[in-house]
């Protein structure tokens, strides 16, 4: 059995989130967040499916203030789950949602600092003091409207927005991804303020654990023990989606480490709640899963046998990849072993190949397929997703080893362009912008052409 890591409580609303309560889960919205009956509907479905907290988009201050009208829509039909606010690049606007909200999310990357420009920029220490103290001047007031509003707060870190600034002076590392929380979290502290969640989140499985981990460890140093939410952003859909979560969610989860959830698939949000459901009723029995593993350890090969497992769920496919990937993402991760064989008789020898592969891919081992690392969408995704997936796939499926981003708008686009070869990124309204690794090439395609733009960049390179 794991021992679970001993957390303080953050109060969402009429639930708390750490400490001896529950693993939370959650999902977010995918429709525009001034489509009041179209964020109802899709918040009722992502709660009468399990969900705890349903999370929206507020890009501006009217998206912000329409989260009264939402709230109050779905609390007069009896829904009185907690519901966040998703802020990036404006910082009042976590000011006016906080008022209506009952969590507001910020991205250190982009809360003061602008856009993610990938330039190197110099500071002397005691500019970097002065940039520091920039992001204090924008966030006590805001602390001080939680305060009043009794509005928890989520410092969520993705390793796609960092800023120029975390850039320049730690690089694209963990110890550069924790700074980026820390810098917030220490002013939380010293503010009092401790309705705080952390979320620290990559499409890289290993990137995402090991900066998790390390979170874990600075801030027991510094003596704050925040609750921690985790999540594999970017993690695609279908097995491919699942399969990531579960090695990245899961190598923390069998540990101890996690008090909410999210699982990040290109798919309906209502989709993501089963999936995260089993991934924390699953814990106890990876954790054991995850030490018969490690003990099976010979010439590089880790050895799963899924038919000493309890029949939890055993009929159903996905409960098995799910299970598979959970017990061993945690050994794949730290390369104590970068081979795998599953074991399972009611399943055939072909598909637990295809598993074990697949997790291997997730843990970014070996890479048997195309990979693609795609957002599960929000308020702010200018395309349809699903659709443009689904048609990038069918047309690149065959490219074995190469890595494609597809986001549905800026805001984690360049930055997880980083770790793609190529990247199709939402760039306004009906426009595409294509990307080379973290450099855009094209820019403001229309839609209708920017698939056919995008395999006729691939093949341009391959020839």
């Amino acid at each position: 059995m794991s021992t679970r890591r001993i957390s303080s409580v953050a109060h969402v609303g009429n639930i708390a989130i750490g400490g001896d309560n529950p693993i939370r889960i959650q999902s977010m919205a995918t429709v525009d967040t001034n489509d009041t009956e179209g964020c109802v509907a899709q918040a009722k479905r992502i709660i009468d499916a399990g969900g705890e907290i349903v999370r929206f988009t507020t890009q501006g201050t009217r998206e912000a203030e329409n989260m009264k009208n939402i709230s109050a829509r779905l609390k007069a039909d009896g829904y009185n789950q907690p519901l966040v606010a998703d802020v990036h690049f404006t910082a009042h606007t976590a000011d006016v949602a906080a008022q209506y909200c009952e969590k507001v999310r910020i991205n250190p990357g982009n809360y003061v600092d602008p856009g993610r420009t990938f330039k190197h920029l110099e500071y002397t220490d005691e500019e970097y003091q002065a940039e520091l103290q920039k992001i204090e001047a924008k966030l006590v007031p805001f602390i001080n409207i939680c305060k009043e509003h009794r509005t928890a707060v989520r410092i969520g870190v993705n390793h796609g927005s960092l800023s120029d600034r975390i850039m320049s002076r730690y690089g694209d590392t963990p110890e550069g991804i924790v700074e980026s929380c820390m810098e917030f979290l220490r002013i939380f502290k010293r503010e009092n303020f401790n309705d705080v969640v952390i979320s620290i989140k990559a499409s890289n499985t290993v990137v995402m654990v090991t900066t998790v981990r390390l979170l874990v460890k600075t801030m027991d140093k510094e003596d704050m023990h925040y609750p921690l939410h985790l999540g594999v952003t970017e993690a695609g859909e279908g097995e491919d989606g699942r399969i990531k979560s579960a090695v990245g969610i899961g190598a923390l989860l069998t540990e101890g480490i996690g008090d909410t959830i999210r699982v990040s698939l290109s798919e309906e949000p209502e989709c993501e709640i089963p999936v995260a459901r089993k991934l924390v009723d699953l814990i106890p029995e990876c954790t054991r899963l995850r030490q018969e593993a490690e003990a099976s350890i010979q010439d590089d090969t880790i050895t799963l046998s899924l038919d000493s497992a309890s029949q939890f769920g055993c009929e159903d496919w996905e409960t098995l990849q799910l299970k598979a990937a959970m017990a061993v993402g945690a050994l794949l991760i730290d390369r104590k072993a970068t081979k795998l064989v599953l074991c399972a008789e009611r399943f055939s020898h072909s598909d637990l190949v295809s598993l074990a592969d697949a997790i291997l891919q997730a843990a970014r081992i070996k890479f048997t397929k195309t990979e693609y690392i795609s957002c599960p969408g929000c308020g702010r995704t200018l395309y349809n997703l699903q659709e443009t997936i689904a048609k990038i796939k069918a047309a690149t499926s065959h490219l074995v080893g190469l890595k494609i981003g597809i986001m549905g708008c800026i805001v984690n686009g360049p930055g997880e362009m980083a770790d793609a070869d190529y990247g199709y990124v939402g760039a306004g309204r009906g426009k595409i912008s294509l990307y080379k690794q973290k450099v855009c090439v094209e820019k403001n395609i229309p839609e209708e052409e920017a698939v056919d733009k995008l395999l006729e960049l691939i093949n341009n390179d391959r020839k």
